[in-house]
């Protein structure tokens, strides 16, 4: 990923000097369980630990890699010109490539999703001090982007925590799916050595032992790792989505934070548009294409090839890199997003009232008229207001079918907002478990 859509923390897990090191810890820790196993020198496994405090050069690593055309083994050299190569000689005893690139990979991954987890705390913090913030803030719901009932700024905000909570759990879970190693040699049968020796590396490295690795630790777990992903990313297209309609100008019910100094367009000066939610929209983009590749990744020849690993090479920074920034950027969009209240009023009342058509509906029939009739003198006084701009309550008051029915005090009692947000508090309460006092 690009530099302008990266933050160094999570671009360092991907690094060359971040990958090296915990190939080197790989290694050096197998070679510690080997010889505990009495399968190779104790002093030679001690040897190994010298490249601790080492500094892989890379450009060294390239330079052998250009001959051998295998980066492990370009590693492997270079690893044994640092601590020698009588003592590193039985570096890599009975593993394979795969086992390197595999578990190196995982833990990467799970690196990287507690990242994530870090980001997405963040995020759920800042909508649930938003949503506690205006959660009496009333304002028009919308139905195919028209005109429904009445609800509040709070709630909107609740359902945006409430999808990114599932996600949070569902990153954990994705998280512990891929926090598995395997150290299981050529074809994952353990011919060449012992199991012991994958169950210490894990254990040093924090991850569980692949129950049954063919040469490659099963595709299955990335694919869920990264639709995971994919999942978050439509999320945040969803709540960016809804900011951007909210910025629109004939709505202008809340948008964007615009900064100081900050320009809108190079041709408009007046423009103050929501360029952080629509780079959202883009990145999410992304982030949702990488889950593709990695379900096509499952599907390997017998043991183990690797057309999945030039695929995980890209889609494993890109995707979590991307979806780091992606999720930051989101949380401070939410965190300052201006808010106008009055504005909803103003557009909730846009319609003279119109909006409690379905209540008055209802009114109706519990007086004892048809759903059909009552349907019928409802919508004739309301295409009154969509069609000749008049006030629903007058014309309902003037209807007399209506009013052999209801009286205009009980009409007018149809019309309270209050109505429609009185199950608020009940709403916060499923969603954060608590409702403070007003």
């Amino acid at each position: 990923m690009i530099p302008r859509y990266s933050r160094p923390e999570m671009v360092s897990i991907w690094s060359p000097e971040t990958k090296f090191r915990i190939w080197f810890e790989i290694e050096a820790h197998a070679c510690d369980a080997q010889a505990a196993l009495g399968v190779i020198p104790k002093e030679n496994a001690e040897a190994v630990w010298k490249a601790r405090d080492a500094t892989f050069d890379i450009a060294r690593i390239d330079e052998i890699e250009r001959v051998t055309k295998h980066d492990v083994i370009a590693f492997l050299t270079h690893l044994a010109e640092i601590v020698g190569s009588e003592e590193a000689r039985f570096v890599h005893q009975g593993m394979t490539s795969s086992d390197v690139l595999d578990t190196t990979f995982n833990i990467q991954l799970v690196r990287a999703a507690d990242l994530l987890l870090e980001d997405m705390d963040a995020l759920l913090a800042a909508i649930r001090r938003r949503a506690f913030e205006h959660k009496d803030t009333v304002m028009i719901g919308r139905s195919h982007g028209i005109h429904a009932e009445p609800i509040t700024f709070g709630l909107k905000l609740a359902t945006m925590y409430a999808e990114m909570d599932r996600n949070r759990a569902r990153l954990a879970a994705a998280r512990e799916e891929v926090r598995t190693g395997a150290i299981s040699g050529a074809v994952g049968t353990f011919a060449n050595i012992d199991p012991r020796v994958e169950e210490h590396v894990c254990e040093k490295m924090g991850l569980r032992p692949e129950p049954v690795s063919t040469q490659v630790i099963p595709r299955d777990r990335h694919a869920m790792y990264f639709s995971t992903l994919a999942v978050i990313a439509s999320s945040i297209e969803r709540i960016a989505t809804e900011i951007r309609h909210l910025q629109r100008t004939e709505v202008l019910e809340a948008e964007e934070y615009f900064s100081p100094g900050q320009k809108g367009s190079s041709a408009m000066p007046h423009k103050r548009n929501p360029v952080l939610t629509e780079n959202l929209t883009g990145l999410s983009r992304l982030v949702r294409a990488y889950a593709i590749p990695a379900m096509e990744n499952v599907a390997l020849w017998h043991e183990r090839d690797i057309s999945h690993s030039s695929v995980e090479r890209n889609i494993g920074p890109d995707a979590t890199v991307t979806l780091d920034f992606a999720l930051v950027r989101l949380t401070n969009v939410i965190d300052k997003l201006v808010v106008y209240p009055e504005n909803m009023r103003r557009n909730l009342d846009k319609f003279r009232g119109l909006v409690h058509s379905q209540r008055v509906l209802l009114a109706l029939t519990q007086k004892g008229l048809s759903r059909e009739d009552a349907y019928r003198l409802v919508q004739r006084n309301a295409m009154k207001v969509w069609e000749e701009g008049k006030d629903f309550m007058t014309e309902l008051k003037a209807d007399p079918e209506v009013t052999a029915v209801l009286s205009p005090a009980e009409i007018e009692e149809l019309f309270d907002l209050g109505y429609h947000t009185k199950h608020v508090d009940t709403i916060f309460r499923r969603v954060f478990g608590e409702v403070p006092a007003a």
